[in-house]
């Protein structure tokens, strides 16, 4: 499965599951979004997962299930296990890594870098492999160590692709990385491209979100398409950080708790709610601004948890999004979000400059002096 297939999915409700495996990580980056670090233990219960995960049915399943953490290979048993129950039902499955297990290994040569068995073994079982790689991770494992294990691992006949995160388009340190790849990989390696974003240990230091849209123009969240196991276990419509991390979950981003609820249940959530679909299909500051009983709260994303309160805003979700009606606008506004392909996705929602790199060939932004940024 290559990464624009996985990317292309994103808008389409209930088409993925994400699943954080724990919090934990052996890496202490600064821009973590998740504060992650070797001392962290939140971690959904894993037989409460693998329940979870086998209740999908090749009738009822998520066509992708992305397996995060924090640092999910630090489970890397449980990481076989659940991609081998989620290939039972038919679903494939993707891994993000911080490639801790590269960091200081003996190198044997370009393409001979030494994986400890267990963690091959966990990527050996997934249809596609992702390295997250930065200027903060760099501090942490060098992009030798990672290019050489990335090799490895396509030797292993398992798709790849790099998770790159700056600050913009004008992050000098994106231009020398994209460049590094394509010259490591010869453009046969696509990478997804983001910002980062004031979360975690990044909210001291990293820019606001971007500003919201106009409250009069739709501007549709594929972010409320797939659920979000957290470290708790609790189920949520949507991947913030916020949301992720705060609790209580407002109410209609909570879709249930896996020690409790199968697959078809959240998936049922997923695509009947009303609010969820107005999400997906005008966003929540459209929502708010025509039905809401007051004024968009902060951002996109604060306006979209303060829905949770806003009994006004889930009647006249009801009248809209409701029934059969619902479900086709919902549709309708997945099959359009979709419309432009995996590049349309990271437009919207990475870094817009660096979308053509999703694709396995695509070309970067041309190129500039900005000076190497290691």
């Amino acid at each position: 499965m290559e990464l624009a297939e996985l990317v292309a999915r994103r808008p389409y409700p209930a088409a993925g599951l994400l699943l954080g495996l724990t919090r934990r990580c052996p890496l202490r980056c600064a821009h973590c979004s998740t504060g992650s670090d070797l001392f962290t233990r939140e971690e959904p219960d894993g037989g409460q997962l693998e329940r979870f995960v086998g209740s999908f049915t090749e009738e009822n399943r998520p066509d992708v299930v992305m397996l995060t953490g924090g640092e999910p290979l630090l489970l890397p048993a449980l990481a076989e296990r659940l991609s081998a129950l989620a290939h039972r039902a038919g679903s494939r499955t993707a891994l993000l890594s911080g490639m801790f297990f590269a960091r200081g290994g003996s190198p044997r040569g370009r393409r001979g870098a030494a994986i400890p068995p267990a963690i091959l073994r966990a990527i050996r079982s997934v249809d596609h492999f992702s390295a997250s790689l930065d200027v903060h991770h760099e501090r942490e494992v060098p992009r030798a160590d990672v290019f050489r294990a990335l090799h490895r691992i396509q030797d292993e006949g398992v798709a790849v692709s790099f998770h790159l995160t700056g600050t913009g388009a004008s992050d000098p340190y994106l231009a020398d990385i994209t460049r590094a790849v394509e010259k490591e990989f010869g453009g046969r390696v696509p990478s997804l491209v983001n910002e980062v974003r004031p979360f975690g240990r990044a909210a001291s230091w990293a820019r606001p979100a971007r500003t919201g849209p106009d409250p009069a123009a739709a501007s549709p969240c594929s972010m409320a398409a797939w659920p979000v196991v957290a470290f708790d276990g609790r189920v949520l419509a949507c991947c913030n950080q916020d949301t992720v991390d705060r609790r209580p979950v407002p109410a209609h981003l909570d879709l249930g708790h896996i020690g409790v609820d199968d697959w078809a249940t959240v998936r049922g959530r997923t695509l009947e709610s009303p609010v969820l679909r107005m999400l997906r299909t005008v966003g929540p500051a459209h929502l708010a601004a025509r039905y809401g009983s007051g004024p968009p709260a902060g951002s996109y994303c604060d306006g979209c948890r303060a829905l949770g309160d806003d009994e006004a805003a889930a009647v006249g979700a009801l009248a809209v999004a409701g029934g059969a009606a619902g479900a086709l606008l919902d549709l309708t506004a997945a099959v359009r979000g979709s419309r432009e392909g995996a590049q349309g996705v990271v437009r919207r929602h990475g870094c817009a400059a660096y979308a053509p790199l999703v694709v396995a060939g695509g070309s970067p932004p041309p190129r500039t002096d900005a000076p190497d940024a290691r």
